[in-house]
């Protein structure tokens, strides 16, 4: 199944973003119908804060590395784009496509409307041009950006409305919990709705009855991972705690083993493609 139709299926899509090919290997294995990267945790790993910082050369070669380990759909959370410009964010976005990714988010940020709706039609149309389907997830930050107090379920909808006229594939309601809210989003505009989670996030039971049809983990895992480590890391540091390093942990050789089936499996496929 490709990752457009992921979004028609008759479970939601559950979304547990990864940050590198190791951290794909482990959710692959976990039976995950598709990957998605976190841009925090994929910006973190590679030295830069979130937030638009990435170099696309190192975004590319970051996101060739999870492809080439990955046996299911991958889409890229790409920020917004990495520039104003509709024309270049359409070819920086043209470099994750040719690196692997079948989907990719774009955000509109605090900017207005209109530029996301500028650059979604310029990477349609490259990705026409260049004959490839792109799965576009328009993020609309309005929540997160707290762009419109009290009013963000119309604000989203008429940013939605405008970002299906453009081509967006699905509408990323980044930071909307209140389960009216998220019934209004699904009722309101014609895109597949997706929300992240947050502790105030209905279940998954409500989610499906609300008719939302991907739920993404965002940034959550990657930071679990860090606190997990800097706590470890702490108590080595401080104490010399060695025991406690190793309380939760996954054994080396299974790490081991998965990533080495994983690089044989990837390089049988590149040889006999």
């Amino acid at each position: 199944m490709n990752f457009r139709q992921l979004h028609r299926g008759p479970q939601l899509l559950k979304i547990a973003n990864v940050w590198d090919a190791g951290s794909a290997v482990l959710v692959q294995a976990l039976g995950a119908p598709a990957l998605a990267t976190t841009s925090a945790g994929l910006a973190w790993a590679l030295g830069y804060a979130d937030g638009n910082h990435m170099p696309i050369e190192e975004h590319a070669a970051a996101v060739r590395r999870i492809a080439r380990v990955a046996r299911v759909p991958v889409s890229v959370d790409s920020e917004a784009g990495y520039s104003d410009d509709p024309a270049t964010a359409a070819g920086h976005v043209m470099r994750l496509v040719e690196a692997g990714a079948a989907g990719i988010n774009l955000e509109d940020g605090a900017g207005p409307a209109a530029l996301l709706c500028r650059k979604v039609e310029a990477i349609k149309a490259a990705a026409a041009r260049a004959g490839v389907d792109v799965f576009v997830n328009a993020r609309c930050d309005v929540w997160l950006k707290r762009l419109a107090p009290g009013r963000e379920v119309e604000e989203t909808l008429a940013r939605a409305r405008d970002y299906a006229a453009a081509g967006a594939d699905g509408l990323f309601a980044a930071g909307a919990t209140v389960e009216a809210d998220i019934a209004a989003l699904v009722a309101g505009q014609p895109l597949p709705l997706n929300v992240m989670a947050r502790p105030a996030m209905p279940g998954l039971e409500a989610l499906q009855r609300l008719g939302v049809r991907r739920l993404s983990a965002g940034s959550a895992i990657a930071e679990a991972a860090w606190g997990r480590a800097r706590r470890a890391a702490e108590g080595f540091l401080a104490e010399g705690a060695c025991e406690a390093l190793f309380e939760g942990a996954a054994p080396y050789p299974e790490i081991n083993n998965a990533l080495g089936a994983a690089s044989q499996l990837a390089m049988g496929l590149h040889t006999t493609s």
